[in-house]
């Protein structure tokens, strides 16, 4: 496998466009316009920001990198995030977005989805896009991920590196779209403890909270605490802790622990320093191509199409979600590689449920 896998944009093509490109110049366009008309997107984070190294961030990279193909700045007459504190944030920061003529606005997080429904409702002619949650609305397309699959991987991952026997699981908030995330995992591990034959036992605990690293850190320092050396996060900002508390253990000269990212390859979160040697702990990533997802909307938008209440979902069979090489044992590689074509072939049914 790749290391950094995402989408493909052959096999994003099969959206069909999801954006809308906007009129240029009151009617009056040059010829260059015509060509390619101006486009206009906003990105409505959720609490985590476009800093978070997960799931914001690497939508706003997408944004950035649209941008510079095809010579676009950040601004009203290009692209713009809008920064989410909290869900109170969600409606003002589209409105803001709205009232800078925004042409097609995002949604990122299962979180913004009441935002996104209610503003769509009341602005039919402004066309919207829903990462990780289903609206049906004419002028909403819809993106979901089949987080459960790339967790299932992840979980087989642990349980071919775990000395201790036992890994752990950490959630931002508890909902549908994390619980996939959690039944994924814990069925990768059952699974692969099974061909094992060995016991591995996973602690699942949940922080509360998308952006809550000190609650993060103090769940780690119990998990490892207990005996976990694996702990695989879906908590997007709150994991800086896990990341923080990993990095102290194994600075410390400890028995070494691992942590699995989560939406984007966080192996830089893993580097630290050990005997004068730079050491990584971050055993794998699970990957979700928001990034990529998010350029290709936009580049379609420059081609004023917008197929509106259509969704889409993306597993491993659509280059949709995959797991990093990282520092996995060749055994632990070989493992997953065949857990992944089982599958793709339909012979593993991953459940979506914890």
């Amino acid at each position: 496998m790749r290391k950094t896998k995402l989408f493909s944009l052959s096999a994003l093509a099969v959206i069909g466009g999801l954006l809308l490109g906007a009129c240029g110049n009151n009617g009056k366009e040059s010829s260059a316009s015509k060509e390619k008309p101006a486009a206009t997107i906003a990105l409505i984070t959720n609490a985590g920001g476009v800093d978070d190294r997960s799931f914001n961030q690497a939508a706003w990279e997408g944004f950035e990198a649209w941008g510079e193909d095809n010579g676009f700045s950040r601004g009203n007459n290009g692209y713009q995030y809008f920064q989410s504190n909290n869900e109170a944030d969600y409606v003002p920061n589209i409105d803001q977005a709205l009232n800078a003529g925004f042409n097609t606005i995002f949604g990122i997080g299962y979180r913004l989805a009441p935002a996104i429904e209610e503003q769509a409702t009341a602005n039919p002619e402004t066309n919207f896009v829903m990462v990780d949650e289903v609206i049906d609305l004419p002028n909403v397309a819809s993106v979901t991920f089949k987080d459960h699959e790339a967790a299932y991987l992840a979980g087989v991952a642990a349980a071919y590196t775990t000395k201790t026997d036992k890994v752990g699981f950490v959630g931002g908030i508890k909902g549908e779209v994390i619980g996939r995330f959690e039944a994924g995992y814990n069925a990768g591990v059952k699974d692969a403890a099974k061909e094992l034959n060995k016991k591995i036992t996973v602690e699942n605990q949940y922080a509360g909270d998308f952006d809550a690293p000190d609650r993060g850190r103090s769940i780690a320092q119990g998990m490892y605490g207990q005996g976990a050396d694996v702990i695989y996060h879906a908590s997007g900002g709150t994991g800086s802790g896990i990341f923080q508390e990993a990095k102290a253990r194994n600075e410390a000269g400890s028995d070494k622990v691992w942590v699995i990212g989560v939406d984007s390859d966080q192996a830089s979160e893993g580097e630290y320093q050990k005997d004068g040697q730079t050491e990584n702990f971050t055993l794998t990533s699970t990957l979700k191509g928001v990034g990529t997802v998010a350029h290709d909307l936009a580049q379609k938008a420059l081609d004023g199409e917008f197929p509106g209440g259509q969704h889409q979902a993306y597993g491993l069979k659509e280059d949709g979600v995959d797991l990093t090489d990282g520092n996995l044992s060749d055994e632990a590689k070989a493992a997953v590689e065949q857990a992944k074509e089982k599958i793709i072939a339909g012979d593993i049914e991953v459940p979506e449920k914890p």
